[in-house]
């Protein structure tokens, strides 16, 4: 077997990175994100890419934050490991599925190429996830009207809120936050990531009982590319009654009366009572997310 060649792109072979086949329909997935010429790498045999990945962060990232495009070719395994493990940046791993991959014989052996390739360059799975996307044709989901949100300009309450939420949680990505900081790092990553996102800091908001008693939060977001679910989460002591379905209604019905005409969302596929709440307002399931992270690698 001939020598490999990793190569960091630029906009003059940038061409290199659409000559690989895309089985799993990655190029649909990311129709409208923007990636950085040179955060996209590509491994090459005999001057043919074998092997290929898009690093992804914000418009004005220094450094990405994740891959969220990776191929490899079959019987390559070994040249995406070493696409990745010699990539400067080391940061999560998604992989951006069609819906219901396991039932496909073709989808299950392409995507599991691709893992074997992320688990040699010492990625571990973190969690699966479902992707969701509301348009008009699905109908609003319909408000209880049990619960009464407003909007809370200190980020303190927010804070304590989210401390609170997390601190009975099954979000994987707040359980690794917890295991290596404890609540106010998960809670912390959370306000720094809706900071981060374009959305205006007004649209989040808490709701409560008629008789003013705390239930939990609802931040509706928009990420670079489209409107999106931020965050339902529900106080513990509040738990048991259905209100993160509430909660998910009223997210999307102020999305909607901002002018959203699509909403997405994801659950970890784990988190059985979100994910029921989704199909219950009308939210179907459209592609699927598995993360891989290294472990002991903090972002």
């Amino acid at each position: 077997m001939t020598d490999l060649v990793i190569r960091t792109l630029d906009e003059s072979d940038a061409h290199l990175f659409d000559t690989l086949p895309d089985p799993l329909g990655a190029r649909e997935a990311h129709r409208a994100t923007v990636h950085r010429p040179d955060w996209k790498r590509v491994a090459l045999r005999d001057g043919e890419v074998v092997a290929r990945g898009a690093w992804w962060g914000g418009p004005d990232a220094a450094e990405p934050m994740l891959v969220n495009w990776f191929d490899v070719a079959e019987g390559e395994e070994e040249a995406g490991a070493e696409l990745l493990r010699s990539a400067p940046w080391q940061v999560e791993l998604e992989f951006n599925l069609p819906a219901g991959w396991r039932d496909s014989a073709a989808l299950n052996t392409a995507a599991e190429t691709r893992f074997a390739a992320a688990r040699a360059a010492g990625y571990e799975l973190l969690v699966e996830r479902y992707l969701y996307r509301w348009t008009p044709d699905c109908g609003l989901p319909e408000r209880p009207g049990r619960l009464v949100f407003a909007p809370e300009p200190d980020d303190a309450v927010f804070f304590d809120l989210l401390r609170r939420i997390h601190s009975v949680t099954l979000d994987a990505h707040a359980l690794k936050a917890i295991e290596q900081g404890g609540l106010d790092q998960a809670a912390q990553e959370e306000l720094d990531f809706f900071h981060w996102c374009p959305s205006p800091r007004e649209w989040w908001q808490i709701a409560r009982t008629p008789e003013g008693e705390t239930v939990g939060i609802h931040i509706p977001g928009r990420n670079q590319t489209s409107p999106v679910i931020g965050f339902i989460g529900v106080v513990p002591e509040q738990r048991g009654r259905g209100y993160a379905y509430d909660l998910l209604a009223e997210c999307t019905h102020f999305l909607v009366e901002q002018g959203a005409e699509v909403v997405n969302g994801a659950t970890d596929q784990g988190n059985f009572p979100m994910a029921a709440n989704f199909a219950k307002a009308g939210h179907p399931v459209i592609r699927e997310r598995i993360d891989f992270h290294i472990p002991g690698v903090t972002q």
